[in-house]
C-alpha cells in the first residue's frame, strides 16, 4: 500500500513538496481552500489585463533550475523565461535616477556615475556576495533547519563575523553616498528585516540582484505555478478546490491520522501543511501546539503590503518593467514598518508595469499597472486609508515620471492587510512571512517538523529557509526529505 501525504495549500512550497514526494511513491492530495491554486500567488483576469496578484521578481533563476532538474526537466518545458533588460529604475528624485541594468559592467557604470570610485568598492562587494551566494544557496539553504551544527562549515566557518554584523554595517564600510547605500539595502527588504537587524551574511542577495539578472515569465510569475501543477498532476498529485481544511485529526499516540475538509474526514499516513504555520496549529487541539499566541505574538514578521491593480488607458512613461520610488525617508518608512507599526506618514513604494515587457498582459495601447507599499503587519486596515494612500502614490508618481496618470484609470483592484488575512489565513496579515533577523535565521525559526505530533509537518515561508518564491521551492523540497526519513 502506498502511503497517503494530505497537503493543505497550494503555493510554492506546497507544490514542490507533492512533486517530490509523489516521486518518491507517495500518494500526495492537495486540499486548497481558494478556487485557483498558488496560494499567495494567483493571479487576476479582468477585460483583457493580466495581474499577478503575488510575486512579481523571478530572481536566482539557478534555484528553479535545479528544481524542474530533480525531475530530468527544464523550465523552458513549462514557461518561457525573458531576462529584462534593464533589470530595474530607481527613482531618488525627479532629477536623480539609477538603472541597474543587466550585466555587472552596465551597474559598474551606473555606479560610477553616481560616485566616482564606487565602482571598484561594488566590485569587491559583489564578490564577497558571490562568495556567500555559493555557499549559501548551492549548501545552506538545502539544510533542514533542525540543528545549529548545519550552519558550521568549513566554509562557514571562515564568515562567522558575518553572522554578527549586519547589511547596514558593510554596506557603509565601503559606501558613503546614501542612494548607493539604499539601492544595496533594497534586496534585503525582501527578507522581510530591516538593514540593521540583517546578518551580513544575506549580502548574497546582492548577487542575486546585480550578478544573476531579474527575469519575468511570458504570461507573468502564474506560470511558474501554473508548470508546478502540470509537473504535479504528471506525477500523480490529486488537487482539490474550494477544500478548506477545518481540523488536522490526531490520534491518541499522538499521530497525525488525516484531515477534515468541508465537513468531510480523509485519513492519510502524513499530514503536510504549507499554509500559514500559525493557523495551521489552530487546527489541531491546544495541546498538539509546539507554538503559544506569545511566541508568534514576539516575532519579527516580514512586512504586510497595500498592492493596487490597476489598468491604464494609454501606454505610461519613463518607467522600466519594475520601478521604485526612493523619492522619501527610508529610514523613516522602516521604522514605520518595524519599530512603531504604523501607517507610514510617506511611504516608498514600488510599481510593476508587465505589459511593457509582455505584450499579452494588457490590450494594446494600454497599460497593466502593480503598486506596492511595505506596511507593517497587523495594521488597521480600510477602504478609505486604502484610497489616500492611492491618491498619495500617484501624485508623487505623476510628478516624478511627469505625466498624468490618474485620468486615465479604466479600473483599480487593491488588496491589504484584511485580504491577506481571509485570502491566505496569514499572520496579522503578513505577506512575506517571517523575518530573516539572525534570531530567526536556520534552526531558530518554526519548524519543519511538528515536536508534538507524529507524521505532521509544515512548509512555507514562515518555516525554514524563509521569505520569498526560491527558498519556497527549497522548503518543499527539504520537508519532502524530512518526511521519506521518517516515514518510508
Amino acid at each position: 500500500m502506498k502511503k497517503k501525504v494530505s497537503i493543505i495549500g497550494s503555493g510554492f512550497s506546497s507544490l514542490s513538496a507533492s512533486c517530490y514526494l509523489a516521486q518518491a511513491g507517495y500518494e500526495v492530495e492537495i486540499f486548497e481552500k481558494n478556487s485557483t491554486i498558488g496560494g499567495r500567488a494567483r493571479q487576476l483576469k479582468k477585460d483583457g489585463f493580466t495581474f499577478d496578484i503575488g510575486p512579481t521578481w523571478y530572481w536566482m533563476p539557478d534555484v528553479f533550475e535545479r528544481f524542474f532538474a530533480d525531475f530530468n526537466t527544464t523550465p523552458k518545458e513549462f514557461y518561457e523565461l525573458i531576462k529584462l533588460s534593464p533589470a530595474y529604475k530607481v527613482y531618488f528624485s525627479k532629477e536623480e535616477s539609477i538603472t541597474i541594468g543587466d550585466t555587472l559592467e552596465k551597474i559598474y557604470a551606473a555606479f560610477e556615475e553616481i560616485e566616482e570610485g564606487s565602482s571598484k568598492k561594488l566590485k569587491k562587494f559583489i564578490d564577497k556576495a558571490k562568495d556567500n551566494y555559493d555557499i549559501a544557496i548551492k549548501d545552506l539553504v538545502y539544510r533542514p533547519g533542525v540543528s545549529p551544527l548545519e550552519l558550521i562549515t568549513p566554509k562557514t566557518a571562515t564568515k562567522l563575523n558575518q553572522f554578527f554584523s549586519t547589511i547596514a554595517k558593510e554596506v557603509r564600510k565601503e559606501f558613503k553616498n546614501e542612494k548607493l547605500i539604499q539601492v544595496l539595502e533594497f534586496p534585503v527588504l525582501f527578507l522581510g528585516a530591516k538593514p540593521s537587524d540583517t546578518p551580513a551574511f544575506y549580502s548574497f542577495m546582492n548577487f542575486a540582484d546585480f550578478g544573476l539578472g531579474t527575469w519575468h515569465p511570458k504570461g507573468g510569475m502564474y506560470q511558474v505555478i501554473l508548470g508546478l501543477e502540470k509537473l504535479a498532476t504528471s506525477l500523480g498529485v490529486k488537487i482539490r478546490l474550494n477544500a478548506s481544511a477545518e481540523k488536522i485529526l490526531v490520534n491518541d499516540k499522538e499521530e497525525a491520522t488525516g484531515i477534515i475538509s468541508e465537513g468531510k474526514e480523509y485519513p492519510a499516513d502524513v499530514v503536510l501543511s504549507g499554509a500559514d504555520y500559525h493557523h495551521t496549529e489552530t487546527l489541531l487541539d491546544q495541546k498538539y501546539r509546539q507554538y503559544s499566541e506569545q511566541y508568534w505574538d514576539n516575532k519579527t514578521f516580514a512586512p504586510s503590503s497595500l498592492l493596487f491593480y490597476v489598468a491604464f488607458d494609454k501606454k505610461i512613461k519613463n518607467v522600466e518593467h519594475h520601478t521604485l520610488f526612493f523619492d522619501v525617508d527610508f529610514k523613516a518608512h522602516a521604522k514605520a514598518i518595524y519599530d512603531t507599526a504604523e501607517w507610514p506618514e510617506e511611504p516608498l513604494f514600488y510599481a510593476s508595469f508587465p505589459s511593457k515587457t509582455d505584450h499579452n498582459i494588457a490590450p494594446e495601447g494600454k497599460e497593466a499597472a502593480i503598486f506596492l507599499i511595505p506596511l507593517a503587519p497587523g495594521l488597521k486596515d480600510e477602504q478609505s486609508l486604502r484610497e489616500r494612500y492611492f491618491e498619495k502614490i500617484i501624485t508623487r508618481f505623476e510628478k516624478i515620471t511627469d505625466q498624468n496618470i490618474s485620468n486615465y484609470v479604466i479600473f483599480k483592484e487593491s488588496f491589504c492587510v484584511n485580504d491577506f488575512v481571509k485570502e491566505y489565513n496569514s499572520y496579522k496579515g503578513n505577506a512575506y512571512g517571517l523575518a530573516n533577523t539572525l534570531l530567526q535565521t536556520a534552526f531558530l525559526r518554526p519548524k519543519l517538523k511538528s515536536k508534538k505530533v507524529k507524521s505532521l509537518y509544515f512548509t512555507g515561508q514562515l518555516t525554514v529557509p524563509g521569505p520569498g518564491v526560491p527558498p519556497a521551492l527549497i522548503s518543499g523540497k527539504l520537508v519532502a526529505e524530512l518526511i521519506k526519513k521518517h516515514n518510508h
